[in-house]
């Protein structure tokens, strides 16, 4: 699989602060990957490098298989964190003026935003200023600015601010949508609910330094104890005999079945578990393995790291 951005051991200094020390990512085509970070870990300036905003002291950016420049901002779809939409002008006025920027002509700017005006229900604020727009209709206008002219590289920062649930509901398809098409997504959040439902791969840095970086399942699976949920029917705590391949870490009663927590060999699959299960006459009602939230791994990591 292509990468469409490479960030080669990229070095970038604000005097004597290092805001990122020989970072590499790798960000797969048609992906969802998620920038992830505490405030203040570097994240924000290797955004703008991304965009050409700012440079790299040392090391390299490659778009697309080759260095970046410039010119490919324009194939690049940017929503900052910090919103940047003119309060006086009209929405329709400012958001053609943005995609003519872009690259767009005027009409091909109308098409194209009657088609996101339309699937965003918001055909009625083409003539109203931005000052008397919400923080998330506002929002909404500058998603579909964002994500207007196609851009094969979006960059989302903390997109769901400003949304109730039912906006950020949309957006959240909107952007599994944009995926399914094509694009290509960074998504830069603190948001970990949204990580594990959109993104595929992430990369964690705290403090200038890449923490860790790879699929989001595998990581949760890196970090987890090896724990799983059964619910079963029964009235008592059941016996379970495992000879070594399976523990019980709790039983107790949950709604109208049980709950037990089991702790198991890595080595078994699930397959021979639930054998196991059945031969002790337990009457599965479901069962899934617990791996850890990326919360909880964000936290691990990020805390270890002070």
């Amino acid at each position: 699989m292509n990468n469409i951005i490479s960030c080669k051991n990229v070095v970038k200094r604000f005097g004597s602060h290092t805001a990122l020390n020989s970072v590499n990512v790798d960000v797969p085509e048609g992906k969802i990957y998620g920038l992830l970070g505490p405030n203040g870990a570097g994240k924000t300036t290797l955004i703008r490098i991304i965009n050409h905003i700012t440079v790299p002291d040392s090391g390299e950016v490659v778009f697309n298989g080759h260095p970046l420049t410039s010119k490919d901002v324009l194939d690049i779809g940017y929503l900052p964190e910090e919103r940047g939409l003119y309060k006086k002008m009209k929405v329709g006025e400012q958001a053609i003026y943005l995609a003519r920027l872009k690259g767009m002509s005027r009409n091909d700017a109308m098409e194209e935003l009657k088609k996101w005006f339309v699937e965003f229900g918001i055909q009625s604020w083409w003539n109203r200023k931005v000052e008397e727009l919400s923080k998330g209709m506002a929002q909404k206008v500058q998603f579909i600015i964002t994500v207007l002219h196609k851009p094969s590289l979006l960059i989302l920062d903390e997109p769901f601010s400003g949304f109730d649930p039912v906006n950020a509901q949309i957006v959240r398809n909107q952007i599994l949508k944009l995926k399914e098409n094509g694009s290509t997504i960074i998504l830069s959040t603190h948001n970990m609910e949204s990580v594990e439902e959109l993104c595929d791969n992430i990369t964690l840095i705290n403090k200038s330094n890449v923490v860790i970086q790879g699929s989001v399942d595998e990581i949760r699976r890196e970090y987890g104890n090896n724990h799983v949920e059964v619910l079963y029917r029964s009235q008592s705590p059941a016996a379970i005999s495992g000879n070594g391949q399976v523990s019980v870490i709790s039983d107790e009663e949950y709604k109208s079945v049980r709950r037990m927590v089991l702790g198991v060999d890595g080595k078994i699959v699930s397959s021979e578990l639930l054998g196991l299960l059945v031969s002790n006459n337990i009457d599965v009602v479901s069962y899934r393995e617990l791996m850890p939230r990326m919360n909880d791994i964000f936290i691990k990591l990020v805390t270890q790291g002070k």
